[in-house]
């Protein structure tokens, strides 16, 4: 095993080691691309990769709402509202006349899949089916997607499989849409992640695989078995521009929301966005999203769980290799499952090393209470993970290290006007008996 490496601040090795909740701020905000990550990657993706992944969206509604009843009511569209939190807000302790407003993007509310990972699970399933069909002479090149419904696609995709590795919610994302479209889907899948996630899998006609190890081992192992079947399209959440790409279509519906809202985004009215972080696919294609459309205006901050914090210790490491949580005695063990992941995607690090703002880590304790606040003030029902960017907003205000952020940003002046904007990512589809045993659970941690 690897010692700490020697490039990381002590103080941020030792709060890491110590799991103690920081706020790391990233050094190489807005520089330009450092030289260690230049081969991680062919190219930057750009913003004709992000419209092409918009259109994709657009030309695969009618498709999205003939598998999917559910998604009629949204005319196909994969995106969530953004709720106003001014409940949620008072009790995370936060003076909208000192600090701006705090909205919601309910992610948790997307239909079909209920998490984030809809948006980068779906448009990589969506972009492997489009391309089988038209090399298969089914479709051309650009056009309306509902053909992928028809009789002579599912013909085609029942004799191919799609696979991922996930700790629950890509799973349900890639398992969910693949096997409605005729795949045979298959998830491998962590010993910590969630019971119920694995029976709607299965419920679905998806083939779940249990690991013993951690997420890694689970993607290790998924990556394997497809690699060795050359009809097996394996989705490499560590690795995949289609994700991430997914993800990053996001970013221009979040910019009409405020628009329309009345909180249009400018160097006066700055943007704040705190993002839950497991591998950072996720949160990784919407801050790459959102610095390609609003460059400085907009400031994206990652929390993850103190026991996982991958890509603040990547980040904070520098890229001379990959840096893992258990080289600082982490156990990577957190009941934000979705948050589990003890090494940060090498394709992500590298684009996040000069575009996000800071990563905050929280306790699980932390999650549960978050979990309880946005039950009781706002009667939103999360998960743990999609409550992690809750703190947000106070280490931003609050801290030594938030302060001297806003003072080198001249931010003083311009937070009375500011948006905040935290991403809530899964709990749109656990049972009622799971949210009820969460809160439980939140309760016993409040009683200490």
């Amino acid at each position: 095993m690897h010692t700490s490496p020697p490039s990381i601040s002590p103080a941020v090795a030792a709060a890491l080691k110590t799991s103690t909740p920081q706020l790391w701020l990233n050094p190489e905000l807005g520089k330009a691309q450092h030289p260690a990550t230049s081969g991680v990657r062919s190219r930057d993706p750009a913003l004709g990769d992000i419209e092409t992944a918009r259109n994709r969206f657009h030309r695969a509604r009618g498709l999205l709402n003939h598998l999917f009843p559910a998604m009629r009511d949204t005319g196909g569209v994969v995106d969530s509202p953004l709720l106003p939190v001014t409940g949620l807000q008072r009790v995370l302790g936060t003076d909208p006349a000192r600090a701006g407003t705090i909205f919601l993007k309910a992610d948790h509310l997307l239909p079909v899949a209920g998490s984030i990972k809809a948006r980068g699970g779906f448009h990589e399933v969506i972009a492997h089916a489009e391309s089988l069909a038209i090399e298969h002479g089914l479709l051309a090149a650009g056009s309306d997607l509902e053909t992928l419904a028809g009789p002579p696609a599912r013909a085609l995709f029942e004799q191919r499989t799609i696979a991922v590795g996930s700790t629950g919610n890509l799973g349900l994302s890639i398992g969910i849409l693949s096997a409605a479209l005729g795949f045979t889907a298959v998830v491998h899948m962590s010993h910590d992640a969630k019971p119920w996630k694995k029976a709607a899998l299965r419920q679905r006609g998806v083939r779940v695989v249990e690991h013993q190890g951690d997420y890694a081992a689970a993607v290790q192992a998924g990556r394997a078995e497809s690699h060795a079947d050359p009809f097996s399209y394996f989705v490499d959440d560590e690795n995949s521009p289609l994700l991430f790409l997914g993800y990053a279509a996001a970013a221009r519906q979040l910019i009409d929301q405020l628009q329309s809202g009345g909180r249009p985004v400018s160097q006066a009215q700055p943007l704040f966005v705190y993002l839950p972080c497991g591998v950072g696919g996720a949160p990784g294609g919407i801050t790459f999203g959102l610095k390609q459309l609003l460059g400085d205006n907009v400031h994206c901050f990652f929390a993850e769980p103190v026991a996982s914090p991958c890509m603040l210790a990547q980040l904070a490491c520098g890229f001379q290799r990959p840096v893992s949580v258990h080289e600082f005695g982490l156990s990577n063990r957190t009941q934000a499952d979705g948050l589990a992941v003890p090494q940060a995607s090498p394709l992500v690090a590298a684009l996040m090393a000069s575009r996000v703002s800071g990563v905050f880590t929280v306790t699980d304790e932390q999650l549960f209470a978050g979990l309880l606040h946005a039950w009781k003030s706002e009667r939103l029902a999360l998960e743990p993970s999609a409550t992690a960017g809750f703190p947000g907003p106070r280490w931003l205000l609050d801290s030594e290290a938030g302060q001297r952020y806003v003072a080198t940003h001249r931010l003083e002046s311009r937070l009375a006007n500011a948006t905040h904007v935290v991403w809530s990512t899964g709990g749109g589809l656990l049972p009622t008996e799971e949210h009820e045993r969460f809160r439980q659970l939140a309760r016993q941690y409040e009683a200490g």
